[in-house]
């Protein structure tokens, strides 16, 4: 008796924690159809058939909480932004999480308003150069590898999906633009589908090995 009951209670818990796993992904049942939505865009896996180049403030003029109708309108455009990553990290569902800043940077100077960009698990997988130790080396970010680069972050190019991250999304004040290192808006691209490194020695932009 006493080891069914704890076999019941493992189920249960497992369950449990399936449940909460299948949420934060939003893949559990019954979730809303906003969050079901938000999951279908981010596994998308065909590249935009064409994209437009965008800039921290086309970012910042985007709708803060849109319409659905106007969201999904939007979410139908690809986007290409050019900048220095700041910052990568590994997220634990492998997705690896990007900090796109509009200006340059050293390792002596301190972060500064960014853009979101997501280099989604199904797409490294499609990509075999885009593994987490590849792209420390393409990128040099700032923060993400075990130091600082010396020559600071590289100019990189990405493109692929506009999306709406409606969980973060809130206006940000002047006051912590000026002087902390705010996500800049809900808005993100995710799924990266193209990263491209500037070349400085033929002042041409290359993409990334796959």
């Amino acid at each position: 008796m006493i080891a069914r009951s704890i076999g019941v209670l493992v189920f249960a818990a497992g369950a449990a924690v399936l449940v909460v796993g299948l949420t934060l992904l939003g893949r559990a049942p019954g979730l809303p159809a906003e969050t079901r939505h938000l999951r279908e865009m981010k596994d998308r896996l065909e590249p935009p058939p064409s994209w437009r180049d965008v800039t921290m403030s086309d970012f910042a003029a985007l709708p803060h909480h849109p319409p659905f109708d106007e969201r999904v309108r939007l979410e139908d455009q690809g986007v290409r932004m050019t900048g220095w990553v700041q910052r990568i990290l590994l997220s634990g569902d492998g997705d690896v999480h990007v900090e796109l800043a509009e200006n340059k940077r050293t390792r002596l100077d301190r972060d500064t308003v960014y853009v979101v960009a997501e280099i989604s698990s199904p797409w490294r997988s499609m990509r075999p150069g885009w593994v987490y130790d590849s792209l420390l080396v393409a990128f040099r970010p700032n923060s993400g590898g075990p130091s600082a680069w010396e020559a600071g972050p590289r100019r990189v190019r990405l493109s692929g999906w506009l999306l709406f991250d409606h969980p973060y999304d809130k206006p940000v004040s002047n006051w912590l633009l000026e002087r902390e290192a705010p996500r800049r808006t809900g808005w993100e691209i995710h799924p990266v589908t193209g990263i491209e490194l500037w070349d400085d020695s033929t002042r041409t932009w290359q993409e990334l090995a796959r």
